[in-house]
């Protein structure tokens, strides 16, 4: 905890630092925060989450009870664990599971995109590979673009993510691609950042080939999924299945 952390502190008895709920390798850099930890993260993830591939943008999934894996024994757990050491300390949203609310009563199916955990998952994910307090941790993917898009503006020092036209940059393994959604669609990148929040879903890329690259994203048919993502020969992406609006360059260590 630095000395402005314990400052801020002084006469709060459960305040803890942002990082208070990750792992000591995570608080204390044991390893550089690399592209090769960040990919192999995501993989281990949907490994556990059964492999899942989905390239048809979930059709025919139907969310119920028995067909959500978030609310199956075992992954509610562990979409809590994205969203405990995911968050920074304090945050309402670090309580929640895969079915709980903060008060750890189960909420309902109908309410569920109340409680999506995409963003925690990228979250987590920055977090156990080592890139420490410099990641802007949040609940939504909007806060990072943004974030991402004030550093290509030149606004933010030193920064960990840095904001690319998805026309022109072609993502390379670790980079965070990601597009609008609802309202979010009516974005473009020219357009970012934005002074709210808005609907959107970000993947990291962990592999490449002729024409396709491979992403991993968080709550994807409410699971850890992988999806193939449409490539040119120069590498950008040239994919209709999403409206494409960011392509966040991670600042790895190496």
């Amino acid at each position: 905890m630095n000395k402005k952390t314990i400052l801020l502190c002084l006469g709060v008895a459960s305040c803890a630092a942002p990082d208070a709920h990750a792992p000591a390798f995570a608080q204390h850099d044991y390893a550089p925060f690399s592209r090769a930890s960040a990919v192999a993260v995501a993989m281990d993830e949907w490994r556990l989450w059964g492999q899942r591939v989905d390239d048809d943008g979930g059709k025919g999934y139907v969310q119920t009870d028995a067909t959500m894996a978030e609310r199956q024994p075992g992954l509610w757990q562990r979409v809590g664990e994205y969203w405990w050491e995911g968050m920074n300390a304090g945050a309402p949203e670090a309580a929640w599971t895969g079915e709980h609310d903060a008060r750890g009563q189960v909420f309902p199916v109908a309410v569920n995109g109340r409680y999506a955990w995409s963003a925690a998952f990228i979250s987590y994910v920055m977090r156990i590979a080592g890139a420490g307090a410099a990641f802007p941790y949040a609940a939504s993917h909007s806060a990072y673009i943004n974030d991402a898009a004030r550093a290509a503006a030149g606004q933010v020092a030193d920064p960990l993510l840095v904001a690319e036209d998805p026309a022109t940059y072609a993502p390379r393994l670790g980079d965070l691609l990601c597009y609008g959604r609802g309202r979010g669609r009516d974005l473009s990148f020219a357009d970012l950042p934005t002074a709210y929040a808005f609907p959107g879903h970000c993947s990291i890329v962990v592999a490449g080939g002729d024409g396709v690259i491979a992403e991993i994203g968080g709550n994807v048919d409410d699971a850890v999924t992988l999806t193939h993502v449409k490539v040119n020969a120069a590498g950008i992406v040239d994919d209709p299945a999403e409206h494409w609006l960011a392509v966040l360059r991670v600042m790895y260590a190496r």
